[in-house]
């Protein structure tokens, strides 16, 4: 009996990560604040989505999301996205889900860039998926 529990926890504890959320993350500069937080991107699903959240007190938000971002995996192949789904250009605030095709087979990590106008690097997110 206490090797097959021995054997479980090692299983569960993979399990767990596997069904965990990966966590948010920010990036203030240029009087602009973006969180980034993925939502989907397990296996088997039909789009990789990451929620994209723009603050500002400074100057209207005109992102093209579309033209501005990148998914990179870790071998440095990079990957455009297929949708935004959320606020179109204008105001202060905007936020939405930001799509892309699954990559197959799934790395270990990605990276999201977004490149704003006016900013001469772009903005990281980096997350760690297996």
């Amino acid at each position: 009996m206490r090797h097959r529990l021995w054997l479980l926890i090692p299983a569960l504890f993979f399990a767990f990560q596997a069904g965990a959320q990966l966590a948010p993350q920010r990036s203030a500069s240029d009087g602009v604040t973006i969180a980034v937080t993925p939502t989907n991107v397990e296996q088997n699903v039909k789009s990789w989505d990451f929620k994209v959240v723009f603050d500002t007190h400074t100057k209207d938000l005109v992102d093209d999301l579309l033209k501005g971002a990148v998914l990179v995996d870790e071998k440095g192949n990079e990957f455009e996205p297929v949708a935004w789904d959320g606020a179109g250009p204008g105001g202060h605030h905007r936020e939405g889900i930001l799509k892309f095709n699954p990559i197959v087979p799934r790395p270990a990590s990605v990276e999201l860039r977004i490149l704003r106008a006016g900013e001469t690097a772009p903005r990281t997110f980096r997350w760690q998926l297996n």
